[in-house]
């Protein structure tokens, strides 16, 4: 199960509102606070895993201790599907808009 900081973390490093996050995991905005709070005592095990899925769909892969490297559970971004802009070895004056 996904651990709180984790959700926390990850809406961060998305940017996501906890509104946003509602809407994407169909868990009520006040679940997800309890749960990222720790005190998400009315939270099933559904919720964690819907949770989980929406914020892995919105690019984010949640880590196991110990999971790429020493420490504690963590999160990283996903790699992106495409590649967005030019590297800058292929900027010139031709392409310099």
């Amino acid at each position: 199960m996904i651990m709180p900081a984790q959700i926390r973390a990850a809406r961060a490093m998305l940017d996501l509102s906890i509104e946003r996050l509602s809407r994407e995991s169909g868990i009520a905005a006040l679940v997800i606070l309890g749960i990222e709070s720790g005190s998400g005592y009315d939270a099933t095990p559904a919720d964690h895993t819907a949770l989980r899925h929406a914020l892995e769909r919105l690019g984010v892969v949640f880590l196991d201790s110990g999971e790429g490297g020493p420490g504690g559970a963590g999160l990283r971004l996903a790699a992106a599907d495409h590649q967005e802009g030019m590297r800058p070895e292929e900027l010139n004056s031709t392409n310099n808009d």
